[in-house]
């Protein structure tokens, strides 16, 4: 596909999706967050028309990042029902976002298109989790925008022997995202709705193992190594 008149861009993966091989994705139009109420609070009904034909996946990690993938059409969205989990598997060296269910909780991330609904390649590039339908993603787009997330449901890989740590160079891009996509209330959100910080984070940021790295500015380093703190999580 020719991307010259199109305004296509290339996708190089996203929340803790895809080996990073490019994609081509149609142009992003985005919706602004203020259309969207706290968690916990009714969306307004801003609604934009959704081709009927289109698939959607919803992110919760680094696709919250719009700086780690070309995705061009993100919107702010919500998943009630779930909450985030760090997930240790053996054959993994670090530790992987996941969502576990939860009645009566939600969390914050967004959704993007998925190119011509082509799910198998997307399958295989996120064969850590399985695919799920999202009908419950709450967002502003219209009834024919159908929604689908990947998670690791319990007993899909054998545990990991021991506590995995987690990157602080993926975890940095993930609370970049949340912090730009929802501000620091977006940033406080995700810590509260996210499970596992029993785990130690180690602190690879001088020579970022995660491969979608970004540089964070010293507010940003600085909010995030104060959550850690907060949180009492152990940095190797």
């Amino acid at each position: 596909m020719a991307r010259r008149s199109l305004g296509l861009r290339v996708y190089r993966g996203g929340c803790s999706f895809g080996t990073g091989l490019p994609r081509i994705l149609p142009s992003r139009r985005c919706v602004p967050y203020a259309a969207f109420a706290p968690c916990g609070k009714p969306l307004h009904s801003v609604v934009h028309k959704a081709v009927m034909s289109e698939a959607f996946v919803f992110g919760y990690g680094s696709l919250v990042n719009r700086a780690t993938h070309e995705y061009m059409r993100t919107h702010p969205a919500r998943l009630p029902g779930w909450r985030r989990r760090w997930c240790h598997a053996a054959g993994r060296e670090v530790a992987f976002l996941s969502v576990v269910e939860a009645p009566g909780h939600e969390i914050d991330g967004v959704i993007a298109p998925v190119p011509d609904g082509d799910w198998p390649a997307l399958d295989e590039r996120e064969r850590w989790y399985q695919r799920v339908p999202g009908e419950t993603v709450e967002h502003g787009l219209g009834t024919g925008a159908a929604v689908q997330f990947y998670h690791a449901p319990q007993g899909m890989h054998a545990p990991a022997e021991q506590t995995l740590p987690i990157l602080l160079s993926y975890l940095d891009v993930v609370l970049q995202g949340f912090l730009t996509e929802f501000g620091e209330p977006g940033v406080a959100r995700f810590f509260e709705t996210t499970d596992g910080w029993e785990a130690p984070v180690r602190d690879d940021r001088t020579q970022p193992v995660y491969r979608r790295h970004q540089r964070l500015s010293e507010p940003e380093r600085h909010l995030v190594d104060r959550w850690l703190s907060d949180l009492g999580v152990h940095i190797l």
